[in-house]
C-alpha cells in the first residue's frame, strides 16, 4: 500500500486519542442509540470538554486553531468506526465555519465558544420537501418587518442533528422574487417561538443521527440573527456555493474510510469463516473480489488525500470536490454491497457491521448533492452548459 504522507505526528497522535475517546463515550453505547433514534446529549458536552469540537475554530472563538486535517483523521475515525451517529462533522465543519467565515463580530464571539464546549448542538436547514439539491428552488421566506426584523416562515426536512440543533442556519428567501439573488441566511435559536421540530425520521440507515423537520410559523427573527448582517442580505446563495466543495469532500473522506474499514472486516471474516472445509479466503472469487475491491480503494485514497492538500491551501475547485464526492460515495455502495456479499447469510443481520455500514452507505450519493448533480456541476466546468 501507498504511505499516507497527509498526516503529520500531531495528526496521528490526535487520531490516537479521538480512537480512544470513540472506544470509551461512544462504541459501547452506539447500539442503544440506534433503538432510540437519536445520540445521548452528554457525548456532545464530553466531546467539547475534551477539545473534539470546533476544533478548526481561532483559539479567540474556543476552538483549537487547528488545521483541516485534524478534522479530516476525526471523521475517518468515524467511519471506520461505524459510528454514523455521530453528527460532530457536521456541526464543527459546517455549521461553525459558516459563523467564521460571513458572521459578524459579535455573532461569532457569541455562537462559536457554544458550539466549541457543546453547549449548543448546530445544524444547517436547506432542504425542503420540494426542493432538495436545488437550493434555488428553497420556498421558506423571512420577509422584512417594519422594525427591522424578519417574519421567518417555512419547513425544511432531513435535517441532521435537527432534533438536538440549538441552533440551526435556516436558507430563506428575502426576495422571493430575486431567484437565488433573494437568498439569505439565518440564525434560528432553540426556543424563538414558532420554531418547531416535527419527528425523528425514521431512516434505512444512519438510524442514531437525529434526522428531523423543522418548522417555522411566523418566527421573529431579530436583525441581528441575519448571518453577516445587513451587508449579507441577499448573499446566502454566493455562501452556500463557497463552502461546498468543503462539505462534499468530508463526504468522499467519510466514505473512503467507511470502505477500507468495510475490506478490513471481510478480510478477517472470510479468514475465519469455513465452508466446505475450507475458509472462505481460500476461494479464488473471495481473494479476487478484494484484490478489486482493494484497489479501487487505494486510488480513491490518493485521490481524496490530494484534495485534502489542496481545501487546507484553499485551492479545492467545486468540480473536483463533485469528482471526489460522486466518485468515493459511488464506490463506497459498491464495496459495501461486494463485502456484505462475502459475509452470506451473515451480511444480512443487523449485529454484524457490514449490515450496518451497508444500510448507512446509502445516502451518501444523495445528501450533499445527488450524485446527478455532481456530475452535471463536473460537464460544467468542463464547458459543457446545460439548460
Amino acid at each position: 500500500m501507498i504511505d499516507r504522507t497527509l498526516f503529520n505526528a500531531d495528526h496521528e497522535a490526535f487520531r490516537e486519542s479521538f480512537r480512544r475517546f470513540v472506544e470509551k463515550e461512544i462504541t459501547p453505547f452506539h447500539d442503544s442509540w440506534e433503538e432510540q433514534g437519536y445520540v445521548d446529549r452528554d457525548v456532545w458536552r464530553t466531546a467539547g470538554e475534551n477539545g473534539f469540537l470546533c476544533m478548526t475554530m481561532p483559539e479567540e472563538y474556543g476552538g483549537a486553531g487547528a488545521d483541516k486535517l485534524y478534522s479530516v483523521a476525526q471523521m475517518e475515525e468515524i467511519a471506520r468506526a461505524g459510528v454514523s451517529g455521530i453528527g460532530f462533522g457536521l456541526h464543527s465543519e459546517i455549521v461553525a465555519p459558516y459563523i467564521l467565515h460571513y458572521g459578524t463580530e459579535a455573532q461569532k464571539k457569541h455562537y462559536l465558544p457554544l458550539l466549541a464546549t457543546g453547549e449548543m448542538v448546530g445544524a444547517i436547514a436547506m432542504s425542503e420537501p420540494a426542493a432538495g439539491s436545488d437550493l434555488q428552488g428553497v420556498k421558506t421566506t423571512a420577509i422584512k418587518q417594519a422594525d427591522g426584523s424578519y417574519l421567518l416562515n417555512g419547513s425544511k426536512t432531513f435535517i441532521t442533528n435537527g432534533w438536538h440543533a440549538d441552533l440551526v442556519i435556516v436558507v430563506a428567501k428575502t426576495d422571493p422574487a430575486a431567484g437565488a439573488k433573494g437568498t439569505s441566511l439565518f440564525l434560528v435559536e432553540r426556543g424563538m417561538e414558532g420554531f418547531s421540530k416535527g419527528k425523528r425520521l425514521k431512516k434505512l440507515g444512519m438510524k442514531a443521527q437525529d434526522t428531523s423537520e423543522l418548522f417555522f410559523d411566523n418566527v421573529k427573527v431579530p436583525a441581528e440573527n441575519l448571518l453577516g448582517g445587513a451587508a449579507f442580505e441577499g448573499k446566502g446563495f454566493i455562501c452556500l456555493m463557497e463552502q461546498l466543495p468543503w462539505e462534499r469532500l468530508q463526504i468522499a473522506i467519510g466514505a473512503v474510510a467507511a470502505a477500507q474499514a468495510a475490506i478490513d472486516w471481510t478480510v478477517q471474516y472470510v479468514k475465519d469463516r469455513k465452508v466446505f472445509g475450507q475458509p472462505v479466503a481460500s476461494y479464488q472469487n473471495t481473494r479476487y473480489t478484494l484484490a478489486e475491491l482493494q484497489t479501487e480503494v487505494q486510488v480513491a485514497r490518493v485521490f481524496v488525500d490530494k484534495c485534502c492538500e489542496l481545501v487546507c491551501e484553499e485551492k479545492l475547485d467545486t468540480a473536483t470536490a463533485s469528482m471526489a464526492k460522486y466518485w468515493c460515495s459511488d464506490l463506497q455502495c459498491k464495496v459495501m454491497d461486494e463485502c456484505l456479499q462475502l459475509h452470506g447469510g451473515y451480511g444480512y443481520m443487523w449485529e454484524y457491521p457490514i449490515t450496518r455500514a451497508y444500510a448507512d452507505a446509502r445516502v451518501q450519493r444523495i445528501y450533499g448533492g445527488t450524485n446527478e448533480i455532481m456530475k452535471e456541476v463536473i460537464s460544467r466546468g468542463m464547458g459543457l452548459g446545460g439548460r
